[in-house]
């Protein structure tokens, strides 16, 4: 589809980071793919686009990410890291940990992370995050966070959950969070340990071709995990409870 026009959006609090340009679209099939465009397009490090509404949001492995309007912060941002691709991970995780301290600040909620890319209170999901590359040295990191708990459906709520908070006020905690860990990378890996929702757990892994079982021990230097004594840097991870998934 064709999106809408953007707004340009400028807060004052944002001019000391690399995301001072910011286009706020009302209706967009994917933030994620716009970004993506813009990168093969030249696009400088440090675009952001934020969506009311996705048509066609994306998730890990081609799942969708669906959202009723302005129930979630839906946000992406165009990155050049200067990372070799065995790191790239680490720029997810620093989004992941951006999230945390931002929704931490906001609202006071003490939330987690689930390997990989997943926000999470209590086991619920809260937010997922979404690193694209294009092969030429830009990455595009995408992150829906629930803001609307009255939007969030029934069925949803073993799941998943949604905290109260201005999307603008959260738009500005997370860019400045996340500018402050992108500058120092080297660092990500220790404090994403300390806010793992997953380390010395017995979870489920579940690759494109097997699963296995058995305790998430560490992180390794690059931000995979390590089940079992096996380095996982890619698949789904369930969370066990009493040998049963949830």
């Amino acid at each position: 589809m064709t999106p809408t026009e953007p707004a340009h959006w400028t807060d004052e609090r944002l001019a000391a980071t690399r995301f001072r340009t910011v286009e706020w679209f009302t209706r967009i099939d994917s933030t994620n793919r716009y970004l993506l465009q813009r990168a093969a397009d030249a696009e400088a490090d440090g675009l952001v686009a934020v969506a009311d509404e996705q048509t066609a949001g994306r998730g890990r492995l081609g799942r969708s990410w669906v959202a009723p309007p302005r129930s979630a912060l839906l946000v992406s941002v165009l990155l050049r890291p200067e990372v070799g691709p065995g790191r790239i991970h680490l720029v997810t995780l620093a989004a992941g940990l951006a999230a945390i301290e931002a929704v931490e600040r906001l609202a006071h909620v003490r939330a987690g992370l689930k390997w990989p890319n997943d926000v999470v209170v209590d086991d619920r999901k809260l937010a997922g995050i979404l690193a694209e590359s294009d092969g030429a040295g830009a990455v595009v990191v995408g992150m829906g966070c629930n803001v609307e708990p009255a939007a969030l459906p029934l069925e949803l709520h073993p799941i998943a959950v949604a905290v109260p908070i201005d999307r603008r006020e959260l738009l500005v905690a997370w860019l400045r969070a996340y500018d402050t860990r992108l500058r120092a990378l080297d660092r990500v890996v220790g404090e994403a340990a300390s806010k793992s929702a997953t380390l010395g757990r017995r979870v489920r892994v579940e690759l494109s071709t097997e699963s296995f079982e058995g305790t998430a021990t560490s992180l390794t230097d690059d931000g995979f995990l390590v089940v079992g004594g096996r380095i996982v840097s890619a698949g789904d991870v369930v969370h066990l409870h009493h040998d049963t998934d949830e």
